[in-house]
Formats: C-alpha cells, sequence, structure tokens
C-alpha cells in the first residue's frame, strides 16, 4: 500500500512538472478582454488549440474577468489562472448546448492537462438559473421533470440541464492545483475514467443548488486528492463507479477539510463496478447533514481494500455507515469486504447539523431519535472482515419513546430495504443510540467509545446476524438501559476488556 501511494505522487507530479518549461499563451494576446462581460470563448479557445497544436503549453489567464462559454483544453494544455483572475461562466444556458449541457471547462480522450494558479473559477450559477428557470417557463428547453401544467413548478431541473464547472472523461494525466472553484449548478468537477490524476490545494465553495458534489472520481485510477477544502450543497468528496467492467482504483485522499449538505467522504451511491485500493488520511468534517464517511456498495460492484484513518467529524448527522444493498435490476449482488477505518472523532448532535446553509438537506418526513452509526449487508450476502479501531462517537442524545420507539423483540421487523437509496436513515429508527450493525461476517471493533450528553432510552449496541465477532476495550460510557449491548443470532463471539456504565449480568448480551 505504500508503494502504491508513492506511485500515485510520483505519477501526478510528474504530470505537472511536465508542463513547467513550456512556452506560455497570454488569452489577452488572442483578443481576451477582462471587462467581465466580454464573452471570450472564441479567444480563449485560440489560445488552447496554438497550445495543442505545439505540443502544449500553459494558456495564462493575468488579473481580469473572463467571461466565457464552453472551453476544450488539449491535450499538454495547462491553464494558468494568476491571481486576481477569473474565469467567469456565462450565464446563458444555451452557450452550454441546446440538449443536455456541456460543462464549462471539458476535455476528451487528452493527456497531460491542469489547471493551476490563485485565480477563481466562478460558475456564476445564481444568474445561470434564472436563465434556466427563463427558458423552462417558455418552454424552450426540454425537462422531463418540470411539469408546466403544476402551478407548483418542479423546483430541480434534472441534472443534464445543470452545467458541471469541470468535466474530463477518458484523459490520462491531470493536475488541478490551486484554485478557487465556486458557485456551480451541478457536480463541481467530474473525472470520469480518468487516470494519473493530482489535485492539491485547491478551494471548492458550491451552495447554491441540490447535487452539488464537491468533487466526483468516477472510474479513475492513480488518483490523489490532497491539501484541500470542500464547501457542498451535495456530497464533499465523491468516489463514484458506473460501469460493471470498470472500477475507482488506488486513491489517495488525504488532508482535506470537508463542509456539506449531505455526506462529507462517500463511495457512491453508484457502485456498478466498484471500489479497490482506497487510502484516506487526515480528513476533517464539520456542519454535514449526512454522514461524515459514508461506503456503499449497492449496484453489483465490489468495494475492498480500503484503509480509512484520522478522521475527525464535529456536528455531523452520523458518523460512520458502510451498507451493501441490491438496487440494480440484474442479479448481481454487491461486496464489500476487508475495510479498515480507525482513529475517528465525531460529535453527533440531535438537531439539524446543516442547518442555515443556503440548501440544507432534506428533513425526514417521519419523527426519530438521533440515528446510530451503522454497518448493514444483506440477508446472505453479509458485508466481510470491517475492523473499527480507536473509534470515538459522543451524542447529544435525548432519545425518547415519545419521539419513536422499537422494541428489541422487534429486531426481525426492522426493514432490509434492499433497493432503496442507501443513507443511514434508510431503516427508520433503530433501537440502538451508539451502533447498529447487522448481516456482517467479521467484525473488530477495538479502542471503541461510545457516549451520550443527555440520557438515551435505548440499548447502546445491537449486533444483529454478525457472525465473527472481536470486541477488545469497548467502553460504553454513558446508559442505564440494560441490555447495554445486544448480540441476535450472533456467533463466534470474543469480548476482551468491555467497560460498561452498568454493573449487572443482564448488561452484556441476549441471544435470541
Amino acid at each position: 500500500m505504500k508503494q502504491h501511494i508513492a506511485l500515485i505522487f510520483l505519477l501526478a507530479v510528474a504530470c505537472h512538472y511536465g508542463f513547467a518549461q513550456q512556452k506560455t499563451y497570454n488569452i489577452k494576446d488572442y483578443g481576451a478582454m477582462g471587462d467581465g462581460q466580454t464573452k471570450n470563448t472564441l479567444f480563449i479557445q485560440k489560445a488552447i488549440d496554438e497550445a495543442g497544436s505545439h505540443g502544449g503549453g500553459t494558456v495564462l489567464f493575468p488579473a481580469g474577468k473572463f467571461l466565457t462559454g464552453v472551453i476544450e483544453i488539449k491535450s499538454g494544455v495547462i491553464l494558468h489562472l494568476e491571481e486576481g483572475a477569473s474565469l467567469l461562466a456565462t450565464t446563458k444556458r444555451i452557450d452550454y448546448g441546446a440538449e443536455d449541457a456541456s460543462a464549462l471547462i471539458v476535455a476528451t480522450n487528452q493527456h497531460n492537462i491542469g489547471i493551476t494558479g490563485k485565480g477563481t473559477i466562478d460558475g456564476q450559477a445564481n444568474e445561470l438559473l434564472k436563465d434556466i428557470y427563463t427558458m423552462l417557463n417558455a418552454g424552450t428547453l426540454r425537462d422531463s421533470e418540470w411539469q408546466t401544467e403544476n402551478p407548483w413548478h418542479q423546483i430541480r431541473p434534472e441534472e443534464r440541464n445543470r452545467p458541471k464547472i469541470i468535466e474530463f472523461k477518458n484523459c490520462d494525466g491531470i493536475v488541478i492545483k490551486g484554485v478557487f472553484i465556486k458557485d456551480g449548478l451541478c457536480w463541481v468537477q467530474n473525472y470520469k475514467n480518468c487516470s494519473n490524476i493530482n489535485v492539491d490545494s485547491i478551494h471548492v465553495e458550491s451552495n447554491t443548488f441540490w447535487n452539488n458534489d464537491g468533487i466526483d472520481l468516477v472510474d479513475c485510477r492513480n488518483a490523489r486528492v490532497a491539501n484541500s477544502f470542500f464547501n457542498a450543497d451535495d456530497d464533499g468528496i465523491c468516489l463514484k463507479s458506473e460501469e460493471r467492467n470498470n472500477r475507482c482504483e488506488n486513491i489517495l485522499i488525504e488532508n482535506c477539510r470537508i463542509r456539506s449538505s449531505a455526506s462529507g467522504l462517500k463511495f457512491g451511491t453508484a457502485s456498478r463496478g466498484g471500489f479497490k485500493n482506497i487510502v484516506v488520511r487526515n480528513i476533517t468534517v464539520y456542519d454535514t447533514y449526512r454522514s461524515a464517511i459514508a461506503l456503499e456498495a449497492v449496484d453489483g460492484g465490489i468495494l475492498e481494500d480500503v484503509d480509512i484513518r484520522n478522521v475527525t467529524a464535529t456536528n455531523t448527522g452520523n458518523a460512520i455507515f458502510i451498507r451493501l444493498g441490491h438496487r440494480n435490476k440484474d442479479s448481481v449482488i454487491s461486496k464489500v469486504r476487508r475495510v479498515h477505518i480507525s482513529n475517528v472523532k465525531a460529535a453527533i448532535p440531535s438537531g439539524k447539523p446543516d442547518k442555515g446553509y443556503s440548501m440544507e438537506g432534506p428533513l425526514l418526513r417521519y419523527p426519530h431519535n438521533v440515528f446510530p452509526s451503522s454497518i448493514a449487508g444483506l440477508i446472505g450476502h453479509p458485508i466481510e472482515d470491517v475492523v473499527l479501531d480507536s473509534i470515538e462517537i459522543v451524542y447529544e442524545g435525548g432519545g425518547t419513546k415519545d419521539s419513536a420507539f422499537v422494541s428489541l423483540d422487534s429486531l426481525s421487523a426492522i426493514p432490509e430495504n434492499a433497493s432503496a437509496y442507501p443513507e443511514f436513515s434508510m431503516f427508520g429508527e433503530l433501537p440502538a443510540w451508539g451502533f447498529y450493525s447487522r448481516h456482517v461476517n467479521g467484525l473488530t471493533m477495538k479502542n471503541f467509545t461510545v457516549r451520550f450528553q443527555k440520557e438515551d432510552f435505548r440499548s447502546a449496541m445491537i449486533f444483529d446476524d454478525v457472525q465473527g465477532i472481536r470486541l477488545q476495550k469497548i467502553n460504553i460510557a454513558s446508559g442505564k438501559t440494560l441490555p447495554v449491548m445486544i448480540f441476535n443470532k450472533s456467533k463466534t463471539l470474543s469480548l476482551i476488556d468491555i467497560q460498561l456504565p452498568v454493573k449487572d449480568k443482564k448488561a452484556t448480551k441476549i441471544v435470541m
């Protein structure tokens, strides 16, 4: 694994320094004007094309506000935005195409490309959204989700009508470094089936609209995302897999800070091929509506060999959520195996973690108490070989039967929801406040602490159809409810140094 990480870094850095001594093409020399009003699409594209025709080079954006429509990067070309330079996206929807919206900056089947500098890429989402609504109301833009006969119009135009800011497909050797990217209407940046990617020291702020992931790596290989900040309405850093015979592989994510109205770090939901050899180090998540860490294989893909360490999560809806589901229509069942998560500290409130942000996550339509962290496979298809080490989760607590109640003799009634969209709230109210696991084969938890700040009437931990459990140095620091821990249809138990808040022979387990 260490050799692999070093290889990713060397490949990415080699791509970056390959540009360093090439010719510079200043967009102003091609007629571009930084007045914020002149549409510079043709001028910028001319500079890119000339650089590409000479084997590559740096296309320079000096200080100024450069308005543009869709531009296409060519092999060997890096866009460099100097400090004070702003690349402004056109706010006219038609400029992105009459049908499916193109991204603002695109590249397909190119190599050794990038975007660097201390400048800004501004999607100008608010003004662009106004133009989209104008076109929808006028009937000049097709949208299957927009119902003009309904006075309460669908408020979310479908994704194909909302441009991404960056979209690279089938590209090799990508560097995105230093830039500030803001205000997109859909996924801020999408790298699909790309390889040898180095994303370093970027700043993303995009809370204008839904489906607004900070960064998406889709079926990518040999990628590094490091030293960056993401504040997005949807998932912050998201790995996806859309092709059954492809996957995200050899990915390093390190030293990043995330705020999201969905999940902070997420693998899925799209998971047709899967995820392999993923390393995560030193991540901070805050004010995040859903999970700090969400690992989901629900479309027939394989999620395996994932190593996540050193995560601090403050004011997040959930700490850890691992899910194996089956929402794909064919018979292929996903697999989740060999997941290691360690050195996690999380604080979970009872209220809405993203309250006050411009686009909050949707409220649940049923009353509930605070949800525990959870690991859930399927009957006959368990999640395999999970290690949770040195984890501390502090819940605000305050769970009451007046909000919701599931009795301990109703564990079998908790829905499987195999085909449902995966979220930690997908099973409804759960009878545990700290940790819930179901259909797992091989679960090791050590140096694991859960506590609450306000009394909760539920049991602390539930293990339902979990085989091969090894618990060592478990500290359940809060709670009066017996039993504290429940083992249902679970075998092969190893319990070492279990610290419970009460002393009672019934506190540890019930076997049903």
